[in-house]
Order: C-alpha cells, then sequence, then structure tokens
C-alpha cells in the first residue's frame, strides 16, 4: 500500500502509525475467522452459582476489606440515544395526521412499538415535561401525539433524539426524574465506594462533556444529601488513534470526495485503552443504560460485592502463589496444588503433555498463568434477551479457555456450533468486576493481554460506495481474552438495559 504525503499527514494527526494501518489492511485481506465453540458454559462447568450461604459469606470478606481499598466503577456512556428512538423517527416519516387517524396508521402499520408508546404513554418520566410544552397547541388527538413525538425528539423541542443516552430522563421520582447517570452516583455509593468517597469515571462523547458537567452541578446536592458521599467524577473520549481503516471491496484504503482516507471508531473494543489508564485495586464496569429503581438496589448491591468478593478471595490466593513461585523452591506436591487452583478457581486449562515438563518449565507455565489480570463477570439466565454469551472456546493452538462470545463470531451455518449455542443457559450482561494490578500492587499493561484475531469484519456504505469496516476485539471479548476469567450466575432483576424507548415502561424502570 501506497501512502501519499497527505495520507501521512492524516495518519500523524490521527496518532495511528503507518503500520497499524498495513496491520488492518491485511486483517480485512485475509478475513477474522470464526471462532471455535467447544461447549457452552453452564452451571458447574465454566458458571459459579452460590448457595445463600456462600453468598453471605463472600459479601462479609467484600465489606471487611479496609477503606483505603481503591474501588472505582467504570461505565461506558458514549452511546447516543438516536437508536433507542428509532420506531419513534421512523412514526415521525410515516405519519401524516392530516391524511389518518392514529387508529388508521396502526393498521396500516401494523407499527407495535408506536401502539405500545401510546397506550402507556402517561408511564415515561418525560410525560409531563413534554405535555405542558404541547399544551394548548392543538385539540386534535392524532395531532397531538405526532407534536408530543416530534417535542420530544426535533432540535426545536426538547432534542432526546440527540442526547446521549445518559443524561435522558429514565426514571420518575414525582418532584424530579431521574438519568442513568445520577443512577450510576446513587449505585457506586453502595457498593462501590472508598470510606466515604466513590470514584467515577465515564467514557463518553467528547461533544457531550459539557453536558455531563452540568448536569453533575444540577443533581450534585440532591445527591451527596441522599448519600453522604465525596464523588471524585473524569471522564475520557474514544481515542482517535483507535479508529480503524475502511476498505473498498478490492481491500485498498476507502478514499472520501476529498481523497482522504476514511477511518471508523473501532468500536466499544477501543474503550480497552481508556481502560487501561485507570489505576484501582477493584474495577466495577457496567453500562450506561443498565440501572435498577430503588426497589432493586439491595439486590444489585449484594451481587456487585458478590462477584468483588470472589475477585478478592481468589486474586489474594494467586498472590500468595506467585508470590511463593518467585521466591522459593517448590516441590512437584506444590506445584500440582497450584495447578489444581488454576484449574478449579480460575478456569485454566493446561495442555495434556503438561506433567511431562520438567520443573522448572512447569514454574514457568504456572507463573504465566498466575499473572494476569482477573475478571470476574456477571452471567444471566437466558431471556431471550440478546446480547453475547458465556463459552469454552479452543483457540488455533488447542487451548481451550472461557470467553464472552458475540454471535456474530460464530459460524451459524456449522450445524455442532449452532447447536451449542442452542444450549447456552446465560448470556452476558455486561457486569464485570476487574483486577488489574500484580502482588507487588504494579498495574498491568492491559493492551498485552488482547487477542486482536477476535475484532469483527462488517459491510457498510458511504456516499452509495460499498466499503468493509473493522471493529477492535470487543472490550469484554477479545480485549479481555487472555484475562483469567470466572463466570457467576446474577439475578435477573440486576439486568435492566434500555435498547428502545419502551423498555422504560417495564415494571424494573417504574419507581
Amino acid at each position: 500500500m501506497q501512502l501519499t504525503d497527505n495520507d501521512k499527514v492524516q495518519l500523524e494527526k490521527k496518532g495511528i502509525s503507518a503500520e497499524k494501518v498495513r496491520n488492518q489492511i491485511e486483517t480485512f485481506s485475509e478475513g477474522i475467522p470464526f471462532v471455535n465453540l467447544e461447549k457452552a458454559a453452564i452451571v458447574g462447568e465454566g458458571i459459579y452459582k452460590f448457595s445463600s450461604n456462600d453468598e453471605k459469606t463472600l459479601i462479609k470478606y467484600y465489606n471487611s476489606f479496609p477503606e483505603n481499598l481503591s474501588i472505582l466503577k467504570f461505565v461506558p456512556a458514549s452511546g447516543a440515544a438516536s437508536r433507542m428512538f428509532k420506531a419513534l423517527f421512523n412514526f415521525l416519516d410515516s405519519y401524516n395526521y392530516k391524511e389518518e387517524t392514529f387508529k388508521e396508521y396502526l393498521t396500516r402499520t401494523n407499527d407495535k412499538s408506536m401502539e405500545a408508546f401510546v397506550n402507556k404513554i402517561e408511564a415515561f418520566p418525560f410525560y409531563n415535561k413534554v405535555k405542558e410544552l404541547i399544551a394548548g397547541k392543538t385539540s386534535n388527538e392524532n395531532e397531538v401525539i405526532f407534536l408530543f413525538v416530534k417535542q420530544l425528539l426535533s432540535e426545536e423541542g426538547l432534542n432526546y433524539g440527540f442526547f446521549p443516552k445518559g443524561l435522558l430522563p429514565f426514571h420518575d421520582y414525582i418532584k424530579y426524574t431521574a438519568t442513568p447517570f445520577e443512577e450510576h452516583l446513587l449505585e457506586s455509593a453502595v457498593y462501590a465506594k472508598s470510606g466515604a468517597k466513590a470514584n467515577l469515571h465515564f467514557t463518553i462523547s467528547e461533544q457531550h462533556k459539557e453536558m455531563f458537567l452540568k448536569e453533575y452541578t444540577a443533581i450534585k446536592d440532591r445527591v451527596v444529601k441522599k448519600t453522604g458521599m465525596e464523588y471524585n467524577i473524569s471522564y475520557s473520549f474514544q481515542k482517535s488513534a483507535t479508529d480503524t481503516i475502511a476498505v473498498d471491496m478490492d481491500n485498498k484504503p476507502f478514499r472520501n470526495s476529498d481523497g482522504s482516507i476514511l477511518f471508523r471508531p473501532g468500536g466499544h473494543g477501543a474503550l480497552i485503552e481508556n481502560l487501561n489508564e485507570q489505576d484501582a485495586d477493584v474495577i466495577f464496569i457496567k453500562n450506561i443504560d443498565n440501572v435498577v429503581v430503588p426497589e432493586n438496589m439491595e439486590t444489585l448491591a449484594n451481587s456487585k460485592k458478590i462477584l468483588a468478593g470472589v475477585l478478592l478471595q481468589v486474586q489474594q490466593k494467586a498472590f500468595k502463589f506467585i508470590e511463593f513461585l518467585e521466591n522459593s523452591t517448590a516441590s512437584e506436591e506444590e506445584l500440582q496444588k497450584i495447578k489444581k487452583f488454576l484449574e478449579e478457581r480460575l478456569n485454566v486449562r493446561f495442555i495434556e503433555n503438561f506433567n511431562s515438563y520438567t520443573v522448572q518449565e512447569k514454574i514457568s507455565v504456572l507463573k504465566d498463568k498466575l499473572n494476569r489480570p482477573i475478571r470476574v463477570c456477571g452471567m444471566v439466565k437466558n431471556e431471550g434477551e440478546p446480547g453475547g454469551g458465556p463459552f469454552w472456546v479452543k483457540d488455533s493452538s488447542g487451548r481451550t479457555s472461557l470467553q464472552i462470545i458475540e454471535s456474530a463470531q460464530i459460524d451459524m451455518s456449522i450445524e455442532s456450533q449452532a447447536a451449542i449455542v442452542k444450549n447456552a443457559t446465560h448470556f452476558n450482561p455486561v457486569d464485570l468486576v476487574c483486577g488489574v494490578k500484580n502482588y507487588k500492587g504494579e498495574k498491568y499493561n492491559l493492551l498485552n493481554f488482547v487477542d486482536i484475531k477476535q475484532g469483527f469484519i462488517t459491510g457498510k456504505t458511504k456516499e452509495g460506495r460499498e466499503l468493509k469496516a473493522l471493529e477492535l476485539p470487543g472490550l469484554w471479548n477479545g480485549a479481555m481474552a487472555f484475562w483469567n476469567t470466572i463466570f457467576v450466575e446474577v439475578p435477573l432483576e440486576t439486568f435492566n438495559p434500555v435498547k428502545t424507548v419502551n423498555d422504560l415502561l417495564k415494571p424494573s424502570h417504574q419507581v
């Protein structure tokens, strides 16, 4: 690939090396292989399910740690709300209240989303605000529905269709409405605090930063009064250097009309760079749109503490073992004890001829397996929600590991692979607790544990021309592929994402 002088200037501005571009083009040419599922992770085979006594013990263990344990809540929050309101945008484009009634529109289009939206319109947290803004503008009930949606979404109205999802009203407390941003602050005070301080980091779009700062100013007194917490909130943006090159159908750089190379955001996998810049003993990760109402807060808090208790328990044990291997002469019996711990507690699998290795070779392998970041991931029973799931995966070298795999990574045309997916019992709600430091308290470089071969190639169009786009390995998929992984079943009540506006009508979002 020949780069022009203008190309080189463009790459330099974005902080992307020519070598990285060439590697990405090579990935397009070679393609990204599907993963090889060995079996689904289920309770007893890759997923822990604890008794109530065990849960109490883990909660107590987490609560017993001193206040100087640094804790951070990391919230991917760059998602725009436009996708959430897709059905409403379609309605504005296809409904003319002057030519048909709303009932006739429903008959013509069979638009179940709009039917559900209007039938329970008063239950939305933004109902009163919009109603006040359109009051007296018309008495035609069909026009009222149109004006309501237009006021909600349009730039001249509330402009919610272009808000960051984290700043939309989600929960109606009568005296005020709360955004997901506010609910995450309240949550952190319950399970993710260090003494009387709560540290949160939000990854957001750069154009939304002022909006988040303004929101925090507006709610700070209320939140601090309710929790008694001191909040330390930081923000970061997806780095321009993590954008990926787009190519045409011949795998040549796709060029814009001005001749520049088209780069596209690398997806949420780019956030491994943002996560790598955080420094804490325990990091909770949870998406911005997954929040709970007060009645489910205790269930959520206990679930989070259980996951963190598991992390700290296995981490302390792993630290002792690696420190022992670094400073002592280990016997065969001691090596087998460490191997058993890795297999039973950290789900590590060893190659068959491991036992034929010399003592020094075994020590080297065990140290490598122990000396990795650890993630404990909550898994929810499969209720038909979209999303990735927990599987045992075999890589090209024949090594088996636990991974969170998305459907796009699986070749569903292979009957055996499709059968494994069909028999899966759990899915990934993005509910992680991470340990990113070694036994000396030094932070790992998380970029060393990414499987770059777990990205995604997708087809797109621009200006009527077809192109291929590259998504980086997902944050909790390939970006954490070489971490030590533990899956734990968590209650369904802890998973309340809002993917469409009508999800706000679910009981889990009604205060």
